[in-house]
């Protein structure tokens, strides 16, 4: 991204005064056809308010040129500019003038996105794929014309990249998705240009299709405004069943070369062994990726590195259930979603379905700090007709370790798994998967059947699973349905998880004998005019029956959440009910409070908080508890960005004292001096009241530099110190200290060759 003034980009790409007429006349005059032809067919009554727009994709003998300056060939290209907010003012013209063009030659579809902004004041913040901040367009494509999943391809009016997968008719997404595509963007003294290059060989689709799904979003942050080109339900949000139509005029996408991608990947490894002694360890792997056709994608990984970059963030845990931490490691989070069960709702977050493929399970790290080494993995995924499938295998290699002064051996083990998934009903679908684990030891894993049915304004999602460890097994079951209209929220979510069923070492579903019934609904009301854009209160009950108990806990729940225009709001939610934990029966209750703020283009911020009484099981006694916690960003110019995530984690006893208090803090400051480069440091710290010290310290900086598409270099150190105990060659005790526990350096390089 470069900053300059229309004349001198006009001047120094045509080279005279007759041509800056032609490139004004390109942005703002050329006849915007699809976009006629729709404003046509509105002002007549021709249509329904539903029908699909459409724009025509019209064949170049010559691509344009990827910098953010409008070349000629522009002129050719189909256009649509009739734009629509759907925020903070619902269906009102945008306070702005967006217009989206379309180009294709043989090999690639082009995009430009012409953005007016008179104001000045474009945010132009540097980052890294997908971390992307101020202004910002994207193109939405729905490639199979199943109307309920779609490439998303994010630009930033800096030049940053983002890119991801819609699924479930965009109820969820999917960031891990990263292509191989091009843009780049121009900021002028009225506004800002985005071109892009996406080569269809970098995509799915159906090579059969003369029609795609197709969506423009813009996202104008000095006016908290999301317009979009396809106007959708305030109460719905985004739905790939509601894109518009992208119609290939006089040409067909085609991908005519090997589809062949390979990666080498070189890895330095330096890890803290004793005082001034390091192990230093290189070695060397490759992924390879192979698209036979736009359908299908094969992936091979040999000796590959699967350790991520950052450690885990600190989470406090009084509940019986082991923590949860998401998965980081880029060769599992790339084309994850074919293994997730249907139904999950990202922007919601109210039905989850049961995770049966963990893949955290697969080069686990055991109890001295090794992690199990993995030395050979694959995938596999695409679709066939009205089908989607995939599936993986990976093996793990043997490793002994020591568990509280025994010596261990984690056998070798062969992971695996598969999954087909159908479409029904045009924006439902069914699917099976299954996950295993063979070794020495044990056989484990699980068969599941699940799906979802849906409509634009609703949802009903089902699971049904069987897992078997060895020669036992049993049966677990979750469903959730949704229904977000204009005036009313109903939402219904149950599963039941039988004693017996153990998927541990390949899902995470650690709530074994339970059972859970949750049932909220209530009025919303929406407001066209006024600073308060939408208001929700709801009402409903909680049981949730665990046998270890032998007793269902039992609660009313509420809730009021209110939104602004001005991009903040804030939810008030309550439970009241009876519980009953170790033997003893109790009246449980909780009130929680949270509220997010974006009001500004450069900061956003978030706090949440709550206080319960429950049961402790970190204490092992019934008492009350409290947290608060918050986080902030600020983007104190546009290549620096500071970042802070803290929580106070409160205690009570029996008595109705407060016990302890846990703080945990952990700053970030980003430097990215131009985009794809990026400088992170970051300390996590926790401090505890009763000992009146840190106990624990993790300092971390990562260097990052995406040079290429799917090309990096990392560099990163870890450094974790805390107060476990130490002891000297002779078994004696050292006087307590905050010393090293762990510290690392890994240099890694990955490089894409692309055939």
């Amino acid at each position: 991204m470069r900053h300059s003034t229309l004349m001198d980009r006009a001047l120094r790409r045509f080279g005279g005064i007759p041509t800056i007429l032609l490139f004004s006349s390109l942005i703002f005059s050329l006849p915007c056809t699809a976009q006629n032809a729709d404003r046509a067919a509105d002002e007549a009554g021709g249509r329904p308010a539903a029908a699909r727009r459409s724009m025509q994709v019209h064949r170049t003998e010559r691509a344009p040129v990827i910098d953010g300056i409008v070349d000629a060939v522009w002129a050719t290209a189909d256009s649509v500019s009739n734009f629509t907010q759907h925020s903070p003012f619902y269906g009102v013209a945008p306070s702005y003038r967006t217009t989206a063009r379309l180009l294709s030659t043989a090999d690639a579809l082009y995009c430009m996105i012409v953005c007016e902004d008179p104001s000045g004041d474009v945010q132009q913040q540097s980052g890294m794929l997908d971390n992307y901040a101020g202004d910002f367009v994207s193109i939405m494509l729905d490639t199979f014309g199943d109307r309920k999943s779609a490439y998303k391809l994010i630009v930033s009016a800096a030049g940053v990249r983002g890119d991801a997968r819609l699924l479930d008719d965009a109820r969820n997404r999917d960031y891990s998705w990263d292509g191989v595509w091009f843009a780049d963007a121009e900021v002028y003294s009225w506004g800002y240009v985005v071109e892009m290059e996406i080569p269809y060989r970098s995509i799915q689709y159906d090579e059969n299709l003369d029609v795609w799904g197709l969506d423009f979003d813009r996202w104008i942050p000095t006016k908290s405004e999301d317009i979009y080109w396809t106007p959708y339900e305030e109460s719905e949000g985004i739905r790939v069943s509601k894109f518009g139509e992208m119609r290939f005029d006089d040409i067909r996408p085609s991908a005519q070369s090997l589809n062949f991608e390979i990666y080498p990947v070189g890895i330095i490894k330096a890890d803290y062994l004793r005082d001034g002694v390091y192990d230093l360890t290189p070695t060397a792997g490759i992924d390879l990726f192979y698209n036979p056709s736009p359908r299908l994608t094969f992936q091979l990984t040999g000796n590959p590195d699967f350790a991520q970059i950052e450690a885990d963030p600190f989470e406090f845990n009084i509940s019986r259930y082991e923590t949860y931490f998401e998965e980081r490691r880029p060769f599992f989070t790339e084309g994850k979603e074919i293994f997730m069960a249907s139904g999950r709702q990202q922007n919601m977050g109210f039905y989850r379905p049961l995770e049966l493929f963990y893949s955290r399970r697969i080069g686990r790290k055991l109890t001295d700090g090794q992690e199990v080494p993995l030395q050979i993995g694959s995938k596999a995924f695409g679709r066939y007709g009205a089908w989607e499938y995939g599936g993986f295998v990976a093996h793990t290699g043997e490793v002994s370790y020591m568990d509280d002064g025994d010596r261990l051996t984690e056998p070798r083990a062969t992971f695996a798994s598969g999954r087909a998934k159908r479409v029904l009903f045009g924006n439902s679908d069914v699917g099976i998967l299954f996950v295993g684990k063979w070794s020495q030891a044990h056989t484990n894993g699980v068969v599941d059947i699940d799906g979802a049915l849906r409509g634009s304004d609703w949802q009903l999602a089902y699971q049904f699973a069987r897992s078997f460890r060895d020669q036992e097994g049993d049966y677990a079951m979750s469903a959730g349905f949704t229904m977000p209209t204009e005036s009313w929220l109903t939402m219904v979510r149950t599963r039941a998880i039988g004693k017996n069923f153990d998927i541990d070492e390949v899902g995470f579903v650690p709530w074994k004998g339970t059972a859970e019934v949750v049932a909220l609904t209530g009025p919303r009301w929406y407001f066209s005019t006024g600073s308060v854009s939408q208001i929700l209160f709801y009402l409903g009950g909680i049981a949730n029956y665990e046998d270890v108990d032998l007793y269902t806990d039992r609660s009313i729940a509420g809730g009021y959440n209110m939104q602004f225009r001005s991009n903040w709001g804030g939810e008030l939610n309550f439970t009241f009910g009876r519980s009953k934990d170790e033997g003893k029966e109790f009246t449980s209750s909780e009130i929680s409070l949270s509220t997010w703020f974006h009001t500004h283009p450069r900061w956003e911020a978030s706090v949440w908080g709550a206080y319960l009484r429950t049961y402790n099981f970190n204490r092992d006694w019934l008492a009350f508890y409290g947290h608060l916690s918050g986080s902030a960003a600020w983007h104190m110019m546009d290549e620096v960005a500071v970042g802070l995530n803290a929580g106070m984690f409160i205690e009570g006893n029996p008595d109705n004292e407060i016990e302890d208090i846990t703080w945990n803090a952990r700053p970030s400051v980003t430097w990215n001096p131009w985009n794809n480069v990026s400088l992170r440091l970051y300390v996590d710290n926790l401090f505890v009241r009763s000992s009146d010290r840190m106990e624990q310290v993790i300092a971390g900086f990562l260097f990052s530099w995406n040079f290429l598409p799917k090309s990096w270099v990392y560099f990163a150190v870890n450094d974790i110190r805390d107060r476990s105990e130490q002891y000297d060659g002779l078994g004696t005790p050292l006087p307590d200290r905050m010393h090293i526990v762990g510290q690392a350096a890994v240099l890694k390089v990955k490089y894409l060759y692309y055939f």
